[in-house]
């Protein structure tokens, strides 16, 4: 669904009640969980360091927690305070050459373990694209603290196949303004 103004709140509200029970949009769901990519489809990984400790460790956590890798102000998630478990759908909204698009979207799996926090998330039939996500945080041997996005997509709508290379540069900018925001977030709560 596209609009030239931000979706309104209820329409959204209703978007989310439409998707909420519809299946995932791809056959492949949790195999973000692999190291394998997936044929026929883009896959990606990026990250950024985001500093060392306890702090930025707790920090990258709660940035995670409250959807902070949603770039403002051409990105959101509804509802913003979502709960980070298994199940959960959201309606993602971005803003294209000054289209707002509505996607949907469920949380296929979490992970809270010593070194990983996160969870990936699955396109459902209200998504431009169609693929998986994973947004996480990761503590290594020597207390670094790095955001990693990892995603497998490919274009669902015929205007999106229709303009691949402007999708794939806006799927890099979010990845950009992406780690820019989690940076960010991060280095405000360590100050």
């Amino acid at each position: 669904m596209f609009s030239f103004n931000p979706p309104a709140p209820a329409r959204i509200r209703t978007f989310i009640t439409e998707q909420q029970h519809l299946p995932h949009s791809y056959p492949e769901v949790g195999h973000t969980r692999s190291e394998e990519h997936v044929p026929g489809y883009d896959n990606d990984l990026n990250f950024i360091e985001l500093g060392k400790g306890d702090a930025v460790w707790e920090a990258a956590k709660q940035a995670i927690r409250q959807w902070r890798m949603f770039p403002a102000p051409w990105t959101f998630i509804t509802p913003s305070d979502a709960p980070i478990q298994p199940g959960t759908t959201v309606a993602m909204s971005a803003r294209v050459w000054g289209i707002w698009w509505l996607n949907s979207c469920r949380i296929v799996y979490t992970m809270d373990e010593p070194g990983r926090f996160g969870f990936a998330y699955g396109t459902l039939p209200g998504h431009v694209e169609r693929g998986e996500e994973i947004f996480m945080v990761e503590r290594t041997a020597d207390d670094t603290v790095r955001y990693v996005i990892k995603a497998f997509s490919k274009p669902r709508l015929w205007l999106a196949r229709l303009a691949y290379p402007v999708a794939r540069a806006h799927q890099k900018k979010f990845v950009r303004d992406s780690k820019a925001a989690m940076l960010q977030f991060v280095q405000q709560q360590v100050k």
